[in-house]
């Protein structure tokens, strides 16, 4: 896992590790990024499929409650198979 700061952007890039092992760090290390908008780049990894993507549901709707972004950057999916709780905001107010 690669971390690059930009101001208040986290630019998160996976290589190797699983995306179970990637979404499980990002839990553990979300004090570090916390107030960032955080970009997660998945475009090296092999071919995802939905649950891939789901793992990171949680940390994604805490980190958009808290008003900040949280992208995944990936060609390897289409969007049009990615649930709506990760592609729009859960939170109303």
């Amino acid at each position: 896992m690669i971390f690059d700061r930009d101001g208040n952007i986290s630019i998160i890039t996976q290589e190797r590790a699983s995306i179970t092992e990637l979404a499980k760090k990002l839990q553990i290390l979300y004090s570090r990024f916390k107030n960032d908008n955080i970009i997660v780049n998945l475009t090296s990894l092999r071919p995802l499929i939905i649950q891939d993507v789901v793992e990171f549901l949680q940390i994604s709707n805490r980190h958009r409650n808290a008003k900040h972004s949280f992208v995944l950057v990936t060609d390897k999916i289409d969007i049009d198979d990615i649930p709506d709780e990760l592609i729009y905001s859960t939170n109303t107010s």
